[in-house]
């Protein structure tokens, strides 16, 4: 399989799939009486960071020659992430009695943020090994 196949393929499989369970809880709020289901929920936002996680770890063992430290790097940082997204998991288990829900909220944000900026890193590697590769402009 080509760069630009991968590239394309690891954008649909990944966005599409990490919003199943946001386009799930939207669907269900749309459809249910006013109250009964929240429209987002962290934990929809939650399983979205790990899923972008995981395939940037995916991706980044199979990008063609993309140099020692910069593997380590990235995936340090994909592993890292994946471990906040545990802990602000085991929060939401917890409850919201005992947890500050805003503050949550903004540490998701957060997360979210640094996941969106890693896949950014991630897919611009690609298209750098594309070039390299085929001389093909992304």
């Amino acid at each position: 399989m080509d760069q630009r196949s991968r590239k394309t393929k690891w954008l649909v499989y990944t966005v599409l799939i990490g919003l199943i369970p946001i386009m799930a809880r939207l669907m269900a709020w749309a459809v249910t009486k006013e109250g009964v289901v929240d429209i987002l929920s962290i934990s929809d936002v939650i399983a979205f960071g790990l899923i972008l996680q995981i395939s940037n770890i995916n991706e980044i063992e199979h990008i063609a020659d993309p140099g020692r430290e910069w593997k380590t790097a990235q995936n340090g940082t994909s592993i890292m992430l994946v471990s906040l997204y545990c802990v602000l998991y085991t929060l939401v288990l917890v409850g919201s009695s005992v947890i500050e829900s805003a503050a949550l909220t903004v540490c998701a944000v957060a997360l979210i943020a640094a996941s969106l900026l890693t896949s950014r890193v991630v897919l611009r590697k690609i298209s750098t090994s594309l070039k390299q590769n085929t001389g093909e402009p992304i």
